[in-house]
């Protein structure tokens, strides 16, 4: 049975298509909030954040006609931010000033957003640069860090000191640091998926 959402958001996305500026406004207004905090969260920049929402709207209207009334708006919303991201970091790799500001958000942030916008791809790239370290470092840190457990409880599953724990954390976040400011394909990449681990 057809939700009566669903047929809400397909009138909805039929008035966008057919020009009404009205039914802009309102996914504007639902989903301007949690797009912009995903922006912001990944390039940790306000003033970058904004630029990239106001793109991304622009582009909706001028494409408007392209729009699917049967499809989810909120998933063709977030393609969009995904491309926004990577054209912003290939931008960076351009501009070393610009570069670095990004690069640095990497070392700050630690966050799942939207799985929508992790691809398999990323999902690849990432785990490629996992995979190099130690066999024990990659296991405590996959434990810690993908699996959210705390070091006292990684700390007893493996039979090692918490103090031993946080020195694997501690040089597995350096050498992802080093790695990523050493690769910016693969920086890029796991950027733009918003799946950031904290490495600092």
């Amino acid at each position: 049975m057809i939700s009566q959402g669903h047929n809400e958001e397909r009138h909805l996305l039929e008035q966008l298509r057919a020009g009404n500026h009205d039914a802009f406004v309102e996914i504007y207004h639902r989903y301007k909030l949690r797009l912009a905090g995903n922006f912001l969260r990944i390039l940790k920049s306000p003033e970058l954040a904004e630029e990239l929402l106001q793109e991304l709207f622009v582009r909706l209207w001028m494409r408007r006609e392209q729009v699917d009334p049967e499809q989810s708006i909120k998933s063709y919303l977030f393609r969009i931010g995904e491309n926004l991201i990577r054209d912003t970091f290939r931008k960076a790799a351009k501009d070393r000033v610009m570069q670095q500001h990004l690069l640095a958000a990497i070392s700050e942030t630690y966050s799942h957003v939207e799985e929508s916008l992790i691809s398999s791809e990323t999902r690849t790239a990432l785990h490629r640069a996992i995979d190099l370290l130690p066999p024990k470092r990659r296991e405590v840190f996959i434990l810690c860090k993908m699996e959210s457990r705390s070091y006292e409880e990684v700390s007893k599953l493996l039979n090692i000191s918490p103090g031993t724990v946080n020195d694997h954390i501690r040089k597995a976040n350096r050498f992802l640091r080093q790695y990523l400011t050493t690769h910016a394909e693969l920086g890029v990449l796991l950027v733009s998926s918003a799946m950031l681990y904290h490495i600092s």
